[in-house]
């Protein structure tokens, strides 16, 4: 991530400029004309086109930091200028845009010039050695220092400084990518409301899932087994050998259906967690894990069952994307309870890079944590560790 946050963090300064200058004139103008019909569609532009700003800033994030921030906007209404420019007006998200860029010109100075400022020390300390051998050669340089000695002491310091400069950048990188998640993600409220949407859809296609399944399989199977049992009925007493195949066939139907529905019924609630909880239900995913996972729950009460659910499935989707995606050697999860709820970490030491993308198995889990007003969290940078971390509000 270092390599390629510092040239974004070099020129954060020159965004910030432009997008200063830009909106310095475009806000007045608009806002001015508005007094007459034109500054309106004037107003509109200008939103948009901070609008696209962010929305740039966001893939920027991505690319340059490793920071994935989703576009918070509310849906678009169909037609209409008046309701278009109240969609624009009324969205906290379109405010938090504009204060965003016009604080990207005081925190890209600060990182450009810190940028420059470490990089060209480093680069001028590291190569003292080339210019004292242009010196000694008799080419014309501006060399000053005038002993071979001290050239590699300069070098050797300049390497120590490109070391620090480099966990500089990382620093100003997490900072910036922190507030611009906070920023560009829009408020709390939208990101719950948001998400409760996409949970409520995610329960309704769960609902779905579950009557295809028995629609397609068990149910199949039981009308067969009806019909054989019908079949073999009628041939009792005149065919009795046929008959007795029949309801070998009608039993093996059943045990095929009663397989079934267990295997449905565990993937809507395992019985362990009914039963014995959560600490044995995880203990229970770890030992079935590839590699070490450490499971500590610190729960003095059992939570609600929808939360134990919820929990539940969070470190069995993480567990399972970690042992194919990951590469780790070794996991820990951890659950605790805080003044909130119910707080879910789960943690590997793998490769990182995981992403929430629409469709996806975490954005599923961020879905039904969205179902109970819940938020899941993913740090994942590229090089490791992965961490999964799931907030669960309850109330016992």
């Amino acid at each position: 991530m270092t390599w390629r946050a510092a040239p974004y963090l070099a020129v954060t300064g020159a965004l910030g400029f432009g997008w200063f200058v830009v909106l310095s004139v475009a806000l007045p103008v608009s806002l001015t004309l508005t007094v007459v019909w034109v500054g309106v569609p004037l107003t509109m532009a200008a939103i948009l086109m901070w609008r696209g700003g962010a929305m740039l800033e966001r893939r920027l994030m991505h690319a340059a930091l490793g920071v994935r921030i989703a576009d918070p906007y509310r849906p678009r209404p169909e037609r209409g200028l008046g309701a278009h420019l109240r969609w624009l007006l009324a969205d906290s998200a379109t405010w938090q845009d504009l204060g965003y860029l016009l604080m990207l010109l005081p925190l890209g100075l600060v990182e450009t010039a810190v940028s420059l400022v470490v990089w060209t020390t480093s680069a001028m300390l590291l190569i003292q050695p080339i210019l004292m051998s242009l010196w000694v050669a008799g080419v014309h340089s501006d060399l000053t220092i005038d002993s071979w000695a001290g050239s590699f002491v300069a070098a050797a310091f300049g390497l120590l400084v490109l070391v620090m400069a480099a966990y500089l950048v990382r620093g100003m990188a997490w900072l910036h990518g922190t507030l611009a998640t906070v920023l560009l993600g829009g408020s709390q409220e939208e990101r719950l409301r948001a998400s409760r949407a996409r949970g409520i859809d995610a329960a309704e296609a769960e609902r779905r899932r579950i009557e295809r399944d028995l629609h397609d399989g068990a149910q199949q199977r039981l009308l067969s087994v009806a019909v054989d049992l019908g079949r073999a009925q009628s041939k009792f007493d005149s065919e009795p050998e046929e008959a007795r195949l029949l309801i070998a066939q009608a039993h093996a139907g059943t045990k095929a259906a009663i397989g079934e529905l267990r295997n449905l019924a565990r993937g809507i609630h395992p019985a362990i967690l009914s039963d014995r909880g959560l600490d044995a239900a995880l203990s229970g995913l770890a030992a079935r894990a590839p590699v070490r996972v450490d499971v500590s729950v610190e729960l003095e009460e059992r939570p609600p069952a929808a939360v134990e659910s919820i929990a539940y499935f969070i470190v069995a989707e993480t567990l399972a994307n970690m042992a194919k995606h990951s590469g780790a050697s070794e996991a820990s999860v951890m659950v605790v309870r805080d003044h909130r709820g119910v707080v879910v970490d789960v943690w590997d030491d793998g490769i990182g890079g995981a992403a929430m993308v629409p469709g996806g198995g975490l954005s599923g889990l961020a879905d039904r944590a969205a179902t109970i007003d819940g938020v899941l969290v993913l740090h994942s940078p590229l090089g490791g560790p992965t961490l999964v971390r799931a907030e669960l509000p309850c109330e016992w």
